[in-house]
């Protein structure tokens, strides 16, 4: 690999990670810190919970797309320092995982922001939209009988790298190391982020998700 590229994979994607949609959104938009209401967290759950389904639509798509341009970016990088691009993947690893760390600790919003679930969600798909499917499918499952996303969001989590190891094991999908790394990355960071909600969660306190606004 070049040393410069993984450099810059890891600048690009953890400044994109920085841009924390939900702050930027909330305060332009409503006039308001999205961390200072509902569960304090700055991602799209809370956003939606806060303020209603279209800001927290809005923050899920913009997370997403940091993701895909970062890990597209480095990947793409690639071809600058090798013409068959024979590390792209693990660049486009090291960019996911760097912009996944932005996200959770944004340089630009004093390292505050949100647990990367969304753009774990992104990262899913990266790696393999089989993957990315059944870590799909696995919150929704689990929201829907629980109500609770916490619970989903920490399901979800755990099927990412348990589903790319699988899939990899059966021949259904390119099995890399990097991208097997990277699953596992997220994965345990994602579980991590939800310490407060884990808490909660054997305190029995942790609140039902609703789509219904919390503050104006």
């Amino acid at each position: 690999m070049t040393w410069w590229i993984i450099i810059c994979s890891v600048i690009i994607g953890y400044l994109l990670g920085s841009v924390s949609a939900s702050v930027i959104v909330s305060e332009l938009v409503y006039k308001g810190d999205v961390r200072k209401f509902g569960s304090g967290n700055a991602g799209a759950t809370n956003m939606a919970r806060v303020y209603g389904w279209k800001g927290g639509l809005v923050v899920l798509l913009c997370d997403v797309a940091k993701a895909v341009v970062a890990m597209l970016g480095a990947y793409f990088m690639g071809y600058i320092g090798d013409k068959t691009n024979a590390h792209g993947v693990d660049y486009m690893c090291i960019a996911g995982a760097a912009c996944c760390l932005g996200h959770a600790f944004p340089v630009f919003f004093k390292f505050k922001g949100g647990k990367c679930v969304t753009v774990g969600a992104a990262v899913a798909f990266m790696m393999d939209w089989k993957v990315f499917l059944v870590v799909i499918a696995a919150f929704l499952i689990v929201v829907a009988i629980t109500k609770i996303v916490s619970i989903s969001s920490i399901t979800a989590a755990a099927c990412l790298p348990v589903s790319y190891s699988l899939f990899g094991t059966f021949n259904l999908t390119d099995l890399y190391y990097s991208k097997l790394l990277l699953c596992l990355f997220v994965g345990i960071l994602v579980i991590a982020l939800h310490y407060k909600n884990i808490i909660r969660l054997f305190k029995g306190e942790e609140k039902k998700f609703s789509f219904k606004k919390k503050s104006d």
